[in-house]
């Protein structure tokens, strides 16, 4: 079986604010249909690295290869168009418009103009697939908080990412909810979709992830499979704050 290619390959990512490195020369690798968990402890550098990666912040040196370019520093609509879709810690939809409108906002991102059939239909086609369907109509502000995780991602997979950066996706949801998120995320990889998960929900990391990356005070501190990385004692010491003997 050949080898799945590399998708994203970031080398020596660094970014500083002041005096203080957020990240600190993070290599990491996502290859295609594969889950990578971005593991640590609040304030460890992950939505900072998911910001460079996705444009939001400009890196101080490194390389950031997605789409056979280097895009460290490029446009955040420019690296969208290249396939690369996002969902934020803290959810961010468009209360003043309906679910259908939220996602065409998505759709609008594509290189190729759509059609107004053709977008509405791609809308509609996006908020069944995410479990929305007969929402597209309704206001975005009135919904729960899964439904307004679920109708974020659908207008992140307007975009017809290659690769999808999901932060704390699964947090605040109750357990029932988590169980239908988890199976969600799977199903995305089981089409071929490679994703790029920062996420604190243990059991979750193990049910999706291929491999982890644990990152502590802007450093990679673990890599592996979540079996492996999870009872690595530095993983654990960065997150309960104390060695294993102590």
């Amino acid at each position: 079986m050949p080898a799945a290619s590399t998708v994203l390959e970031i080398r020596g990512l660094v970014r500083a604010f002041g005096g203080l490195v957020a990240v600190n020369a993070l290599d990491l690798t996502v290859r295609s249909g594969e889950i990578v968990g971005l593991l640590g402890p609040n304030g460890s550098g992950k939505t900072t690295a998911l910001n460079l990666v996705s444009g939001v912040l400009r890196p101080d040196s490194g390389v950031i290869r997605f789409a056979g370019l280097d895009i460290a520093g490029m446009a955040t609509h420019r690296i969208a168009r290249l396939g690369l879709g996002r969902t934020f810690q803290l959810v961010r939809v468009l209360d003043g418009m309906n679910c259908a409108e939220n996602v065409r906002a998505g759709l609008a991102f594509h290189s190729a103009p759509l059609t107004r059939g053709d977008m509405q239909a791609a809308a509609m086609a996006l908020l069944e697939r995410v479990g929305l369907k007969g929402y597209d109509r309704r206001s975005a502000s009135e919904l729960t908080y899964i439904d307004r995780k679920r109708l974020e991602l659908a207008r992140a997979l307007a975009l017809r990412p290659r690769l999808l950066l999901l932060d704390e996706w699964l947090a605040g949801l109750n357990p029932s909810e988590l169980l239908i998120g988890i199976a969600l995320i799977r199903s995305l990889k089981d089409q071929g979709l490679s994703i790029l998960l920062v996420e604190h929900v243990m059991d979750a990391i193990r049910s999706l992830c291929d491999s982890c990356v644990v990152m502590n005070g802007g450093r990679k501190i673990a890599e592996g499979t979540p079996e492996t990385v999870l009872s690595d004692p530095a993983v654990i010491e960065a997150y309960l704050g104390a060695p294993l003997d102590a």
